[in-house]
């Protein structure tokens, strides 16, 4: 059974800075891509970073420059580095999975974490 479990989120004032990770369990984690998407309220979810098992990375244009997306295949986890962080950042932060190599693709979640940035 695939698990995701987020950590690292939590209130910061603008500029300032955030680490989230996710642990996985269930999974070949070397082969699957792993992605961070966020969901504001009232606002649809939204790919905010992903990397894949290459370490192949890409990001919303949003965050280019302030997030790094980056994958430790021996401890299952993947992580996203969140600096100069703005307003518009607020969101819950859920963790994805897929396996590229499976020819109808699954995605799996992670419960979320709340990033809220405000001064």
């Amino acid at each position: 059974q695939v698990q995701l479990v987020e950590s690292g989120g939590g209130l910061v004032q603008p500029g300032g800075s955030l680490r989230l990770s996710c642990a996985a369990s269930g999974i070949i984690f070397s082969i699957n891509t792993m992605g961070w998407y966020r969901q504001a309220p009232g606002k649809q979810r939204e790919l905010v970073a992903a990397i894949t098992s290459g370490g192949s990375t890409n990001y919303a244009d949003s965050v280019k420059g302030r997030f790094t997306i980056s994958r430790d295949n021996a401890k299952n986890t993947v992580y996203l580095q969140m600096n100069s962080l703005k307003s518009e950042d607020t969101a819950v932060y859920y963790c994805n999975t897929f396996n590229p190599r499976e020819r109808a693709r699954r995605d799996y979640w992670g419960q979320g974490t709340q990033v809220t940035v405000s001064s």
